[in-house]
């Protein structure tokens, strides 16, 4: 009986840490998947929407929720092919962000959008969704209908 109670403490102790789902892949070649979204792209003719954030980005999150939902969803997904960049505590694929002129410093979660042949056509210069929890959906709607029609 105890060794059952101690089972499941410890399960719901490992539980109770584990965190909320990773929205980001921490250990993606993520110079590879460019490549990858950007043939996709290629063959769609859309542009590329990189999404450069972390894990532990409640700003993050967010942007990543309204992609997925809320009135962005659709936007984003027929506007954009999208590839997500994990930058880590910014110790991660900052040569890709200085690439595309994206200063992580500014804050994230941060974008680049890349035509088809990865030429850039518009960088989150100066932190424009750093704080995309105060911005809300409609916010982070209005900012990426912008950067769509932009892109075009």
């Amino acid at each position: 009986m105890r060794l059952l109670i101690a089972s499941l403490l410890l399960a719901a102790s490992l539980g109770a840490h584990a965190g909320p789902p990773a929205i980001y892949d921490e250990g993606a070649d993520a110079k590879a998947a460019l490549r990858a979204t950007l043939a996709e792209a290629a063959q769609a003719r859309l542009p590329v929407l990189v999404v450069f954030g972390a894990n532990w980005c409640g700003d993050c999150r967010m942007l990543d929720n309204s992609f997925k939902h809320g009135p962005s969803a659709p936007l984003i997904a027929k506007s954009f092919k999208v590839v997500k960049v994990d930058v880590g505590r910014f110790d991660r694929n900052v040569d890709i962000a200085e690439t595309y002129r994206v200063p992580l410093k500014k804050g994230i979660p941060a974008v680049a959008v890349l035509s088809p042949e990865g030429k850039l056509l518009y960088a989150t210069e100066g932190g424009e969704l750093a704080d995309a929890r105060k911005m809300g959906d409609q916010g982070v709607y209005d900012f990426f209908t912008r950067v769509a029609t932009s892109a075009r």
